[in-house]
């Protein structure tokens, strides 16, 4: 019995010294990361904007992360960014060592469609997101419209790429509840393939991000008067067009001004990074913390002012806020949104 009581002491006491040296022993962030190689995925091919923020975005991440890790990038293309996303929930180390740069609808299709209800947008951990898009409604120089108004009494074809993309899901939504009168032409391979259409007279307009109008092909475009930008398409107004009117301004219509909030609401998020669920909270705040100031460094800042490309960051925390309001949706603007994402 005696015996028993000591073997009991003797194991509380270890315990006990186990837990009071855990701490001191365990690594840090900085240790952890010293040294290792943290993998960035980019759920978009090479080329595109994602890629091109993803890639000029990872040395100066890099740089912010205690320890300084090799950071490596990787891209894993396919589903609207949903490859990537179920590969960062479900396969991915869950150690700090693999951030995804994924798409903004990946925060509300496993909402609405069902082969996308495998990932949960609530269950990974964003960091943060570097810019926020704006979509404008842009109209070849010979198409028969001069005004936002025109868009709503006169038709005009315009091309988009595949049916859940922004660039069709946007005039749909706009065709069937602000009465804008698009022939939306859907199936181009990318946007360069919807810009030759435009050159080549099949379609006479397109959707289009205020950061390509800028940056992009389109920009010699709008530098040479061969293109009008009648509308923007977006959670807030850009400043670079302050006279063009946001889509926003044509309905007083409460149940309709839900419905657009819900599709644009994710544009605020641009380019949003994540990492995978059970990360430990003390990397995951590092990381975030790398990325706020990444995102704020005057060299990545010049890099991306030499292509015109805005920068606009928001918070990891801001990004879980946005989702947090697209899962509280009333059932009914759900209903509508899976209605356009449904080919009929």
């Amino acid at each position: 019995m005696v015996r028993l009581d000591l073997n009991r002491r003797a194991v509380m006491a270890l315990g006990l010294a186990l837990a009071a040296a855990g701490p001191a022993a365990a690594q840090t962030v900085e240790e952890f990361y010293a040294g290792n190689t943290v993998t960035l995925i980019i759920s978009a091919a090479p080329g595109g904007a994602s890629d091109f923020f993803g890639r000029q975005f990872a040395p100066f991440l890099a740089r912010h992360i205690p320890g300084q890790p090799q950071v490596i990038v990787e891209n894993l293309p396919g589903a609207s960014g949903m490859t990537a996303a179920l590969q960062l929930q479900d396969n991915a180390p869950r150690d700090g060592t693999v951030i995804a740069l994924l798409q903004r609808n990946n925060f509300y299709l496993p909402l609405v469609l069902e082969e996308n209800a495998a990932f949960d947008p609530q269950a990974v951990s964003w960091i943060g997101s570097l810019n926020k898009e704006n979509y404008t409604v842009i109209a070849w120089q010979d198409a028969p419209v001069e005004t936002a108004d025109d868009l709503f009494t006169t038709p005009i074809t315009i091309g988009a790429t595949s049916f859940a993309n922004e660039n069709r899901t946007f005039p749909a939504m706009m065709n069937e509840y602000f009465g804008t009168q698009f022939q939306i032409i859907a199936g181009y391979e990318g946007n360069e393939e919807v810009g030759l259409a435009m050159e080549r007279g099949e379609v006479q307009g397109r959707m289009q991000t205020v950061n390509s109008l800028l940056a992009g092909s389109e920009a010699a475009w709008l530098q040479e008067g061969q293109i009008k930008v009648l509308m923007q398409v977006a959670a807030e107004p850009s400043p670079d067009f302050p006279d063009v009117p946001m889509i926003t301004d044509f309905s007083d219509d409460p149940e309709v001004l839900a419905l657009a909030d819900f599709f644009l609401k994710p544009l605020v998020a641009g380019r949003p990074f994540a990492v995978p669920p059970e990360v430990p909270e003390d990397r995951v705040e590092a990381l975030r913390a790398a990325f706020d100031a990444a995102a704020a460094d005057p060299e990545f800042l010049a890099v991306m002012e030499e292509s015109n490309s805005l920068v606009e960051p928001i918070t990891g925390a801001e990004i879980e806020a946005i989702i947090d309001d697209l899962y509280a949706t009333p059932p009914e603007v759900l209903e509508k949104v899976t209605a356009l994402l449904t080919p009929q």
